[in-house]
């Protein structure tokens, strides 16, 4: 199985033919929106505040408490930290994200690191934190035991930068297979889906923004 991330994953779960043709094929690409350049854009004022103070262009002035507060809590800051996973012989080591045999790759916005406790956050610039999801944030927790084996306790969260709100969770050393684990389910269907060549469309109220045109679900949005 090639490597895989959380966003990977949620797009197979989303739709399997979709999948094909961004992740396998390769055939099709997902051009970015309005929405993803200006997350992107978010994402960076906050990376070059907490690394050297940059700041805050007026446009994202409202972020500027956030990372404020997270740049005054101690530790060593990594910002837009990469991290890699191998699975070997049913248990984790750490690798670079690019290198040979990596079996999953992920992204924190902010990790720090303060002896045995840790904090990971997500910036998220949707509009509500209603469809929340931590099992991104597990995945993340268990990665940063995985690499920071002093690391016992992280105090994670999902940050909607917009509209104020956060998704607390704390992550214990005790439970880092569970947090590895959380989509297996998935990852077996994925798996299948490579072995017998099989990718079903599905349909959902996404279809239209769905880059795959050549779909029998794909239809024009309303204007």
């Amino acid at each position: 199985m090639t490597a895989w991330s959380y966003s990977a994953i949620k797009t197979f779960e989303q739709c399997p033919k979709k999948y094909f043709h961004l992740k396998v094929a390769k055939d099709i690409k997902d051009e970015p929106g309005e929405a993803a350049d200006y997350g992107t854009a978010v994402h960076e004022a906050a990376e070059l505040f907490i690394k050297d103070g940059t700041p805050i262009p007026e446009q994202f002035a409202y972020i500027k408490p956030v990372v404020e507060r997270l740049a005054a809590i101690p530790g060593d800051k990594h910002a837009e930290l990469k991290l890699g996973l191998r699975k070997v012989s049913g248990d984790y080591e750490p690798c670079g994200f690019f290198d040979k045999g990596v079996w999953w790759r992920g992204i924190a916005d902010l990790l720090i690191i303060d002896g045995y406790k840790a904090y990971c956050v997500d910036y998220k610039t949707g509009k509500s934190a209603r469809y929340a999801d931590t099992k991104q944030l597990d995945l993340l927790a268990g990665a940063v035991f995985t690499h920071f084996p002093e690391v016992v306790t992280i105090k994670s969260a999902l940050i909607y930068v917009v509209s104020g709100e956060l998704i607390r969770k704390t992550h214990v050393i005790t439970e880092k297979s569970q947090y590895l684990s959380v989509f297996d389910e998935q990852l077996e269907r994925l798996d299948a889906a490579m072995d017998n060549g099989v990718w079903n469309a599905k349909s959902s109220g996404l279809c239209p923004w769905c880059p795959v045109k050549t779909c029998e679900n794909w239809k024009p949005r309303r204007k």
